[in-house]
């Protein structure tokens, strides 16, 4: 049954995952794509969607896929899946934390999962940068020089707008966004 399968996918992500949405990335790549509910393209793009909606990242790709996979009861399921054990760990950490956090081998827990979540987003941008730019497999002779250079611009401009000009995170994705389609219609066209 598809709404159980959804609930108990994501509800493992959730409870194994720690950092947040992207360390969940490469966890929720790999079982949507094990159970083909989406395709890589399809995850890709919705990546970047995700990221200009609001609402946090992980619920927003669990709803998705839900919805896609098995309608609104599907997009529950996922999302109930996904939310449900950061609850209930919040509820308990919030119980026992002040008791425990001066205590060495709860910073030692917190010091090694540092260097965990950075692995786990690292994953998730060579996965993504791998299907945006390497489309047809990962050899030079398919590197998509058009989806690079378009990148390459945007990130610049990014940063360029956020030290120097102080931009509001939210103009810089309305900028972004229109510039990515913008980039998309020219791609199409060449």
């Amino acid at each position: 049954m598809i709404y159980l399968e959804l609930f108990l996918t994501f509800f493992r992500i959730g409870l194994f995952t720690f950092g947040g949405g992207y360390a969940m990335l490469p966890l929720i790549q790999d079982a949507v794509l094990q159970n083909a509910w989406l395709s890589e393209e399809a995850i890709v793009n919705f990546i970047a969607v995700s990221e200009s909606t609001p609402g946090p990242f992980a619920i927003n790709i669990a709803t998705y896929v839900g919805i896609e996979t098995g309608g609104i009861l599907g997009a529950v399921c996922a999302t109930l899946g996904v939310v449900l054990p950061s609850f209930i760990v919040i509820l308990i950490v919030a119980k026992v934390y002040k008791k425990f956090q001066e205590s060495k081998t709860v910073k030692g827990c917190m010091t090694g999962l540092r260097p965990t979540v950075i692995g786990l987003i690292a994953s998730a941008v060579l996965n993504i940068g791998t299907t945006v730019f390497f489309p047809d497999g990962f050899a030079l002779a398919n590197l998509n020089f058009y989806n690079m250079a378009v990148s390459l611009v945007i990130a610049v401009l990014g940063i360029l707008l956020i030290f120097k000009k102080k931009i509001h995170p939210i103009l810089l994705i309305v900028i972004s966004a229109v510039l990515g389609i913008a980039a998309g219609f020219i791609g199409e066209l060449i």
